[in-house]
């Protein structure tokens, strides 16, 4: 495969991250070629089974393994709510990873995003304690996936805690991690909702050189019952553009660089 379309076929792929199904039309607006370059691209990434051509168009492969999940109804509100806020928070996350990295990633639907926006690259490590996350990325070959291990604390949990996860992540460091959080105030800090997870997501930025936040400009200004870490322990906060610059300002004061997306 050629330089150029790799850099087209990865224009494709942003494309599709940001907005999930498109016509051929709009992709050749995107990536800036013929309709039948873009169609031949389309049938390598779909034989990668990145995408899947329609008619007319291409969408993402969404992945199968939540249909044990599909009716119940938590679950779809987590996945639901600010969807597609999440898609493009994960996808601006994806673009500070670089290759030869160690990054981990949190359980968490907006994580789950920054992993879905990684499947067309390579040469990365990930780390994380997410069930969902490592099935989603276990069949890629240009990313090698490691999982914690653990106990699933709760039912319809994607999440691994305990002493298992913890004992794990003695022995690895990472460039990066990215935190999924249900509250995040420039007081109280990150927070989350279970305590047992929390005591991972603590271990896991003791590990890492650099902590990023991901999260929806809703959870801004909540707190929740478990401690992640204080404000001024986070290195780069990811939100949506719907974020208020005065929501945003006590952590620009802090030192936290924001990110919108």
């Amino acid at each position: 495969m050629s330089d150029t379309l790799n850099r087209r076929s990865e224009q494709i792929i942003k494309f599709l991250l940001s907005v999930g199904t498109a016509s051929i039309d709009e992709i050749v607006a995107v990536a800036g070629s013929s309709a039948p370059s873009i169609r031949r691209d389309l049938a390598r990434l779909e034989n990668r089974g990145l995408i899947r051509r329609t008619h007319g168009g291409a969408t993402l492969v969404e992945p199968l393994l939540y249909e044990p999940f599909r009716y119940d109804s938590s679950f779809l509100a987590r996945e639901q709510r600010f969807a597609v806020e999440k898609r493009r928070i994960g996808l601006a996350a994806a673009e500070l990873i670089k290759p030869n990295e160690t990054v981990g990633l949190t359980a968490g639907t907006t994580t789950t995003h920054i992993g879905r926006s990684l499947r067309h690259r390579e040469k990365i490590q990930i780390i994380t304690n997410a069930v969902n996350i490592g099935m989603e990325l276990c069949n890629l070959p240009g990313i090698r996936t490691y999982l914690t291990g653990g106990v699933i604390p709760w039912a319809w949990s994607f999440s691994l805690t305990g002493n298992a996860a913890l004992t794990f992540l003695d022995d690895v460091y990472m460039d990066k991690v990215f935190v999924s959080v249900t509250g995040l105030d420039a007081d109280r800090g990150a927070t989350t909702l279970e305590t047992d997870e929390a005591l991972v997501y603590r271990k896991m930025l003791k590990q890492a050189k650099q902590v990023i936040v991901v999260t929806d400009s809703s959870k801004l200004g909540h707190v929740s019952p478990a401690f992640v870490c204080p404000a001024s322990d986070i290195h780069i906060l990811i939100t949506n553009q719907g974020a208020s610059p005065e929501a945003l300002a006590p952590f620009e004061r802090q030192g936290v660089r924001i990110i919108l997306a």
